[in-house]
């Protein structure tokens, strides 16, 4: 299957599941665990204002994330979940940039 072809039968899909047939689509779920927004954070050795700032978020969303009052979700649970493996990432890719 050439990549045009590939790339056809992904949107015809896509189009059949938006017009609500569900049976020709395929579904992919992907879990990501909760993090400790905390203990990640601590691990980087940033203060809350600079890991805010590396990461794209407003403080006062970091402070609600770090004392339970809302949840990251999104690419921002996926972005923390990745500095929870490896907390240089964020600067080793802005470093790279």
């Amino acid at each position: 299957m050439s990549a045009f072809e590939s790339v056809s039968k992904g949107l015809e899909e896509a189009l059949a599941f938006a017009n609500g047939d569900l049976a020709s689509a395929k579904l992919h779920k992907v879990t990501v665990s909760e993090v400790d927004v905390a203990q990640v954070r601590q691990q980087t050795g940033l203060s809350q204002a600079e890991f805010a700032k590396s990461i794209g978020v407003a403080k006062g969303t970091l402070l609600n994330w770090e004392h339970g009052r809302r949840q990251p979700t999104g690419p921002a649970q996926v972005l923390l979940a990745l500095i929870a493996k490896k907390p240089s990432v964020v600067q080793d890719l802005l470093r790279g940039a």
